[in-house]
């Protein structure tokens, strides 16, 4: 069976394989799954994305399934415990972040009727690029931007461009997929 061609950076584990070929860049819908990725993205400030792979299922469970509004609930005794558990990150700001993204998320869905009707409204439908290598991908656009400033303006943290731009890549907001790797084709298909 001949191997399958995949973006580069997917290709340095089973588990960077796995979420390449089954979640990254696929249109996604789903309101708590946004979330997540919200918050994995901004756990991800200045980490590698695989660290944040690594550690995700202990996210799961140190965040109540990313449940936001548990997490909006979250007191001093709770983000004291979560500094204390090593299967995330142990960041303060971090932490204090997934809780005031999880009231502004909450605000968002009530506002809009989901976050999902919210946050796609910043591209409508995927965009669908059509890079040849990794480094001709951008590190941020002008819909990025325009989506930090408004979920900053909204009361989120830890969601700069570069940030947004991680997290319309991740949720299929854009197809970032270089027109080599296979799940290009596979991901555009999907769009229609």
């Amino acid at each position: 069976m001949p191997k399958l061609t995949r973006c580069e950076w997917s290709e340095g584990s089973d588990l960077e394989i796995r979420y390449h070929d089954e979640e990254w860049g696929a249109p996604l819908h789903d309101d708590q799954k946004l979330f997540e990725f919200i918050l994995l993205e901004g756990a991800q400030a200045g980490l590698s994305w695989t660290t944040i792979l690594r550690k995700r299922e202990n996210y799961r469970k140190a965040f109540d399934g990313f449940d936001a509004e548990k997490i909006a609930r979250y007191r001093e005794g709770r983000r004291r415990k979560l500094m204390e558990d090593a299967g995330i990150v142990r960041n303060r700001l971090k932490i204090a972040s997934a809780v005031g993204n999880a009231k502004a998320f909450l605000k968002v869905r009530e506002e809009f009727g989901s976050f999902d009707r919210y946050i796609w409204g910043f591209v409508e439908t995927p965009k669908q690029n059509r890079w040849k290598k990794m480094s001709d991908i951008p590190a941020q656009t002008d819909e990025a931007a325009a989506m930090s400033v408004d979920l900053k303006k909204r009361g989120f943290n830890f969601v700069g461009p570069t940030i947004c731009y991680a997290f319309m890549q991740a949720t299929g907001m854009v197809n970032d997929h270089v027109t080599s790797c296979f799940r290009y084709r596979e991901v555009r298909a999907a769009e229609g």
